[in-house]
C-alpha cells in the first residue's frame, strides 16, 4: 500500500492538494511565491489549513506558455521540495520532464503529477524507481499548444465521457509497462485542458462513470482539479448572464465545484483554497449527519 493510500481520509473521504507555484506567469497566483521566503510562507499556511498534499510546479500550464527547460525547473524549485517535505505532507511535483521528476523524487517528493499523457512511460518509470505515484491528467497534446483554457471545439468529442477514458487508458498502460503498479497510477479528468466548458461540466457529472470507466485491478483512486478554474467561470457567466469572473472571484465557484466532486467520489481535490473548501465540506457532512439521526417532523405527530 503506498503511502498516500495510507493518509487518513478526510470528510467525504477526500484529500486536500494545496498548490504552490513557482513560477511568474500562472494563472491565478503566479509571481507570488517565486521568491523562497514566500514559497515556504504559502507552505506553512497550507499545513495550518489542514492540507494532505502539496503540490510544487515550476512551470506555467496557462495555455500558449513557453516550455521551460528542466534546469531553469530546478534552479526554480531550489529547496521548497526537502521543505515541504519536512512538515510530515506528501509532497507532489507538477511537471511533464522527467529530469525534473526525478530531481525532486531524490528531494522526497512522492508523486509526480504531470498535466499531460504524453510522457506517460517516461514519467512512470521515474515514479517506479523513486518509489512514487504518478498522477496522469488528461489532456490532448502539448499544453503550449492550447489556445486557452476551456477553450475547445464544441464538436472536438463525440463523447467526451468514453473519450476522455479510453485515451487515459492506453496511457495508463504505457505506465504500467515500465513495472509501475497500477494501484498508484491516479486518474485526472483535465477538467478544461483541451476541453471546453460544457464538455468539462459533463465530465463532472460523470465522475462515477469515468471512475468505472478507468479502473483498473483495484478501484482508481480520482484526483479533481477545480481551484479557480476557467470552466467554472464560464459556466456561471452562461447560467447567470454576467460576465465570467476573473480567477479573483471564483472562490464560491470552486467551493461549489469541490462540493460536488467530492459528493461523486473524487478522492483528491486540487485547490488554492484549502481551508475554506474544508469547511464547506465540514458543514455538509454535519448536517447530512444531522439528518440522518433526526426523525422527520411528519413522523413525530403519527
Amino acid at each position: 500500500m503506498t503511502r498516500l493510500r495510507r493518509l487518513e481520509r478526510h470528510i467525504l473521504r477526500v484529500q486536500y492538494m494545496g498548490i504552490v507555484n513557482r513560477t511568474p506567469d500562472s494563472f491565478f497566483d503566479g509571481g507570488e511565491h517565486l521568491d523562497g521566503t514566500a514559497a515556504r510562507a504559502r507552505i506553512d499556511q497550507l499545513v495550518a489549513d489542514g492540507v494532505d498534499i502539496i503540490d510544487v510546479g515550476a512551470e506555467s500550464t496557462r495555455p500558449g506558455s513557453e516550455a521551460i527547460s528542466p534546469d531553469e525547473q530546478i534552479a526554480r524549485l531550489g529547496d521548497i521540495i526537502p521543505y515541504a517535505a519536512a512538515t510530515g505532507c506528501m509532497v507532489s511535483i507538477d511537471t511533464t520532464e522527467p529530469e525534473v521528476a526525478a530531481h525532486a523524487v531524490r528531494q522526497g517528493a512522492r508523486i509526480v503529477n504531470s498535466v499531460s499523457l504524453e510522457p506517460a512511460h517516461e514519467l512512470a518509470a521515474v515514479a517506479h524507481e523513486g518509489d512514487a505515484d504518478l498522477v496522469l491528467t488528461h489532456c490532448r497534446g502539448a499544453m503550449t499548444a492550447m489556445r486557452g483554457f476551456s477553450d475547445y471545439d464544441d464538436g472536438g468529442y463525440d463523447d467526451v465521457v468514453a473519450e476522455v477514458a479510453d485515451e487515459w487508458n492506453e496511457a495508463a498502460e504505457r505506465a504500467r509497462d515500465t513495472g509501475l503498479d497500477d494501484a498508484r497510477i491516479i486518474f485526472d479528468p483535465g477538467l478544461g485542458f483541451t476541453k471546453n466548458a460544457r464538455q468539462s461540466l459533463l465530465l463532472c457529472a460523470s465522475l462515477s462513470a469515468l471512475r468505472t470507466r478507468v479502473s483498473g485491478a483495484s478501484p482508481r483512486r480520482v484526483l479533481a482539479g477545480v481551484g479557480r478554474k476557467s470552466y467554472l467561470a464560464k459556466t456561471a457567466a452562461r447560467t447567470l448572464g454576467i460576465q465570467a469572473p476573473p480567477p479573483a472571484e471564483r472562490l464560491g465557484l470552486t467551493v461549489a465545484a469541490s462540493i460536488d466532486c467530492a459528493r461523486a467520489g473524487a478522492d483528491i481535490l486540487r485547490i488554492h483554497d484549502v481551508a475554506p473548501v474544508r469547511q464547506a465540506l465540514a458543514y455538509l457532512a454535519a448536517v447530512e449527519a444531522a439528518r440522518a439521526h433526526t426523525p422527520e417532523m411528519g413522523a413525530a405527530r403519527v
